[in-house]
This record gives structure tokens, C-alpha cells and sequence, in this order.
């Protein structure tokens, strides 16, 4: 599922993330896997994920970056 973490777009839906991966080939791998409700928003702050929900409650789950290598 594509999602867009500009902070603004909810998620439509209930979702178990396991990572983000953006276009440019790099990944956010979450600690442990993470449910993003629907109405959920996502962004990035400083190099972090932060997920503000329906309610405003802000979390900020543990991961890391990392690089996703592309065919060739």
C-alpha cells in the first residue's frame, strides 16, 4: 500500500507497517511492527517517523534508516 507522509494525508485504512520505503530508495524499518489506523497521518521530523493520530496524540516509533538496493 502506498502510503504519503507529508503529515496532511490520512491513512484510509487500519494498516500493520513493517517499514517505509520511499521513492528514493531509502527504508524506515520500524523496531517492531506498528497497526496506523485510519485517519492516521504520517511524516518524517528530524531523520524520525512520527505518527499523529485522529485524536492528535503524536508517537514517534523506534527504527532506523536504511538503503534498498534497486535491480542491476
Amino acid at each position: 500500500m502506498r502510503l504519503v507522509a507529508d503529515g496532511a494525508t490520512p491513512a484510509s485504512r487500519l494498516v500493520l507497517v513493517k517499514d517505509f520505503e520511499t521513492d528514493d530508495g531509502f527504508a524506515f524499518e520500524l523496531a517492531s511492527p506498528f497497526f496506523l489506523a485510519a485517519r492516521d497521518r504520517i511524516t518524517f521530523e528530524d531523520g524520525r517517523l512520527v505518527v499523529v493520530r485522529a485524536s492528535g496524540e503524536r508517537l514517534t516509533p523506534a527504527g532506523d534508516w536504511s538503503t534498498r538496493c534497486g535491480p542491476g
